[in-house]
């Protein structure tokens, strides 16, 4: 057990799927998949207080999209740890909430995973991580990979994960999303039984350039019935492959956030501001892509008032 503290914060990054290939389908209709995951440091914000009763406020750019109901992704997850626990979930969770809403990035997952991770420490929990992996995985696929905080390729419905072996070349993103839900589920029907062969391993690179070629390999499967059903998600591809020191645009999930991936932050940060200024109704943001450490778990005690909200900071 862990010496309780009042609160404590964790971020909730966004989840990039640098590639993912659908490669089969099981009895039960679900799609099995072969992705490589990796994080950005922009997203939301989970903070947990001790509290009577079980409660959660939004707040955030994309609050209202949300609402504090029981079926709430956040607080399924608090009662589901509280019942593998055996104690009766309370707290007071706020949620930050930055990402957009069912947007190819993880968000909803995210926020549950940061939730789980900020609950166990709250509550004095020492909960393997197979364990909390488990009852992410009840709640989505994406949990486990959002628990792990760290790159790694994802296989099955997202149960399994494997460490990458070596070190990813430092790379900043841009993410753009158009505003427009994307249907997950006409996405996948739009792949039409047509699945990828599982490809070869993907070779180490040994600098940024190499990891964007192993990339260009591979694809995301869903972007093509994912642009069948809301076209717009072309035009943002083609406005991130516009900028020149793009050196690969992508859709994320099903959709519909495409990011860019970038060998600088200066060259990041300039062309989000110039796709933000081109088109001020779509959600942009820059950062830099996060492969190798977990969110932190900090003692709200421990965080300075003027950092409260920027644990995962957007542009």
């Amino acid at each position: 057990m862990m010496g309780r503290q009042p609160g404590f914060a964790v971020a909730a990054p966004a989840k990039l799927n640098l590639y993912l290939q659908v490669i089969g389908r099981r009895d039960d209709g679900y799609h099995l998949l072969d992705s490589l995951v990796a994080f950005a440091d922009l997203g939301d914000t989970v903070t947990v207080r001790e509290a009577e009763t079980l409660g959660l406020t939004l707040a955030g750019p994309f609050a209202d999209a949300l609402d504090a109901e029981p079926d709430n992704l956040v607080l399924r997850a608090a009662r589901m740890l509280a019942e593998a626990a055996g104690i009766r979930p309370a707290a007071s969770i706020h949620l930050e909430k930055r990402l957009p809403v069912a947007a190819g990035i993880g968000g909803g997952s995210a926020d549950a995973a940061a939730t789980l991770r900020g609950l166990s420490a709250l509550w004095g929990l020492d909960v393997p991580p197979e364990d909390l992996a488990a009852i992410g995985l009840r709640l989505g696929a994406d949990l486990p990979v959002c628990l792990g905080g760290r790159a790694a390729f994802v296989r099955g419905m997202g149960e399994t994960l494997i460490p990458l072996t070596w070190r990813w070349p430092e790379t900043y993103v841009v993410l753009v999303n158009p505003r427009v839900a994307v249907p997950t589920g006409s996405v996948f029907r739009g792949l039409g039984g047509v699945f990828t062969e599982p490809p070869a391993p993907f070779p180490a690179p040994d600098s940024l350039a190499a990891a964007v070629l192993g990339l260009r390999e591979r694809t995301n499967d869903l972007e093509a019935p994912a642009i069948r059903s809301v076209p717009v998600i072309a035009d943002v591809l083609r406005r991130l492959e516009a900028e020149t020191s793009c050196l690969l645009a992508r859709m994320s999930g099903s959709g519909g956030t495409c990011f860019g991936l970038f060998g600088a932050a200066s060259t990041a940060a300039a062309a989000a501001e110039a796709i933000g200024n081109a088109h001020p109704r779509w959600w942009v943001g820059s950062g830099r892509l996060l492969t190798d450490e977990p969110a932190a778990v900090l003692p709200i005690d421990d965080i300075p008032s003027n950092r409260n909200n920027e644990l995962c900071q957007i542009s």
